[in-house]
């Protein structure tokens, strides 16, 4: 009796009831304020430096979130909000985390009135289902071959991003090369490649048919092009392999250790013999080419590639019908891919491979340029997002108008539902509606203007019908943005507001948070931090 009973280790940390569920509002709060300076044209940049002084500059929402390297669980939480968005629509993980931390912002003032969480979270979900519904409504068809629709769709998601000058180049770029791989009114990105170049300006980027990739012959005596080439693609080494654990050979006169040099290159001429029997006079390997290897590849003369990255290689396999090889004893002319042309080719002071008339499958290279590492990364990021974006609209068939005007529409119809609704729910509702507004709001703000005077122009005149009003942040003023030619795709919306529900309602529901440590001389804190940002939030 009297004697303390302990459930779980003294390292254990526990936070719960009041305490667990500010201390998880306080974390989304804070990423939301970290990211939502870069939403929109006018948005601003984040310089990210990691601890071997490697410098990103970039303002896309989840590159900046992963490579915060974020430990607070709720955080992170917030974090696979943006990853998700990046992988289902690759564009508005911005606007999707901002959404959740909104959401999860607004919670309090209902958590103040002690409106119970699980009240809270089911509100949500009934906005979330009304919000389904009104996109649905409000979403404008497009047609698949409205191609300038379709420019004018990459050229709202480039916007921001550092491409402005030359938007409406690499919006035709991006819609050029969606139309030559689409095949049965479907849309692979992955027939879609984009290689970076430093040098020469952004002006200088254009589209290519075939696929280049970074890499050049590994021999100056190899031919430099080869027409009707017959591919072999190979992830395995063209050398010995090295013991995995430490080996000593035991020679006792020069003869021994002639012969066992004899039989390197017996086993390495044996796979090169293999190699050129089966007819191949291309080959792309994954691994490295060993030096005696590459000399009677040369002499069989064969092109060879050496460490082309695995999503080349693919790449590679699907646009000429070549059968990825993982085992030497594999290799035969029935695993050979077909092109009409490999060839090496220097592009500002770099060498490069281009494979040209791929036979199975059509396949373009976007090739970027631009003055530095740091220009080519954020123009490659407008690309995707742009590319995205457009194949996105041509999926599902539908667009919204952009600038806040979508978000606003949402929300006056959402306050009108409201009002029909019973009990607490209503509240919630009613938050939920608020916290769209948070999006033309920090569009507004990010351009310097009032956000008060903008919010209440775009009420009045969303009150007064004009579904399409929105920030033409160009202008600096409240116009229809599809005049303005601001459209975006209807599966952003759809698919920010899924995921930002779902994250709040999940973290709304904890009241119990419980941490485990490695151990008493290891980070005290093992609720995490947002390094610079969130100093002792646990």
């Amino acid at each position: 009796m009297g004697k303390r009973m302990g459930l779980m280790p003294d390292e254990t940390e526990r936070t719960f009831g009041k305490d667990a569920q500010r201390n998880n509002i306080m974390a989304a709060k804070l990423v939301t304020e970290i990211i939502k300076t870069t939403l929109g044209p006018k948005g601003m940049d984040k310089m990210l430096v990691s601890p071997t002084n490697e410098i990103i500059v970039t303002n896309d929402g989840v590159t900046i979130l992963e490579e915060m390297q974020i430990e607070h669980p709720a955080a992170k939480m917030m974090v696979e909000i943006a990853k998700t968005q990046w992988r289902e629509v690759g564009d508005g993980t911005t606007t999707s985390v901002m959404i959740a931390g909104k959401l999860l912002e607004n919670s309090e003032k209902l958590l103040d009135k002690r409106i119970h969480p699980t009240i809270i979270a089911k509100g949500y979900r009934i906005a979330q289902k009304k919000v389904h519904e009104i996109l649905n409504e409000i979403s404008l068809k497009i047609s698949p071959e409205n191609w300038q629709a379709l420019k004018e769709i990459a050229m709202t998601a480039m916007t921001g991003k550092g491409a402005e000058e030359e938007k409406e180049k690499f919006s035709d770029i991006i819609v050029s090369a969606v139309k030559k791989v689409k095949v049965n009114g479907k849309v692979d990105t992955e027939d879609i490649k984009i290689e970076k170049v430093v040098g020469e300006g952004m002006s200088n980027t254009e589209l290519v048919e075939g696929i280049i990739i970074g890499k050049e012959r590994i021999s100056k005596e190899m031919p430099k092009k080869v027409e009707n080439a017959k591919i072999l693609v190979i992830d395995f080494p063209l050398e010995l392999k090295t013991p995995e654990i430490d080996t000593k050979i035991s020679i006792t006169n020069h003869m021994e250790l002639q012969n066992f040099l004899d039989e390197e290159e017996k086993s390495i001429k044996k796979m090169t013999e293999k190699i050129a029997l089966t007819g191949a006079n291309v080959l792309f390997c994954q691994k490295g080419i060993d030096d005696f290897a590459r000399y009677l590849l040369s002499k069989e003369g064969i092109y060879a590639t050496r460490r082309v990255s695995r999503s080349d290689i693919e790449k590679i396999s699907r646009a000429t019908g070549a059968r990825i090889i993982s085992n030497l004893n594999e290799i035969d002319s029935s695993k050979l891919g077909g092109a009409e042309v490999v060839e090496e080719f220097k592009e500002s002071g770099e060498f490069m491979t281009y494979i040209g008339g791929t036979q199975k499958q059509k396949a373009v290279t976007i090739l970027v340029h631009g003055g530095t590492t740091h220009v080519v990364d954020e123009i490659e990021k407008a690309i995707l997002n742009g590319l995205f974006d457009v194949v996105s609209s041509l999926e599902t068939g539908l667009v919204v108008p952009g600038g806040g005007a979508v978000e606003m529409e949402i929300s006056k119809r959402l306050r009108e539902f409201c009002r029909t609704l019973k009990g607490r729910e209503q509240l919630a509702v009613e938050e939920f509606a608020n916290a769209l507004e948070f999006i033309p709001t920090t569009l507004a703000e990010n351009a310097g203007m009032d956000p008060i005077d903008v919010l209440t122009e775009l009420k009045q005149r969303h009150d007064a019908g004009e579904q399409n009003a929105g920030l033409n942040l160009f202008t600096n003023k409240v116009e229809n943005v599809l005049t303005s030619k601001i459209i975006e795709p209807a599966k952003i919306k759809f698919q920010a507001i899924n995921s930002a529900t779902d994250v709040a309602t999940m973290i709304l529901r904890i009241d119990d948070v419980i941490a485990s440590k490695p151990s008493r001389k290891g980070n005290m804190n093992s609720m995490g931090s947002l390094p610079g940002y969130m100093e002792g939030l646990s």
